[in-house]
């Protein structure tokens, strides 16, 4: 399956490879009445509000992206024609989780 823009794979863990010290990650899951919803598109939207990465969501419902340190939105656009915006903060070292129920 295609993972857009090269992104690696959706899954729930961070791959090891991946030094969280030097990274700032944003990461959630989409759920419909608590399945996760797999093939939704999860976009990074900056603080302007401008269009910056997508993803594609897991079997799982997982999305993840690696963005600079600051304040974003992730945008998920679901089967159904359903669109939900969720704000987050990103900074070195941690993981903005966020879990979007759609």
């Amino acid at each position: 399956m295609s993972q857009g823009c090269a992104a690696p794979a959706q899954t729930a863990h961070l791959p090891a490879t991946v030094d969280l010290n030097n990274e700032a990650v944003i990461q959630g899951t989409v759920q419909r009445d608590g399945n996760p919803v797999s093939g939704a598109y999860a976009r990074l939207l900056d603080s302007s509000g401008e269009f910056t990465a997508e993803v594609v969501t897991s079997e799982e419902g997982v999305f993840r992206f690696f963005a600079a340190d600051g304040d974003w939105t992730v945008r998920v656009l679901a089967p159904g024609g359903v669109s939900v915006d969720s704000a987050v903060t990103a900074k070195t070292g941690e993981i903005a989780g966020l879990e979007v129920a759609i």
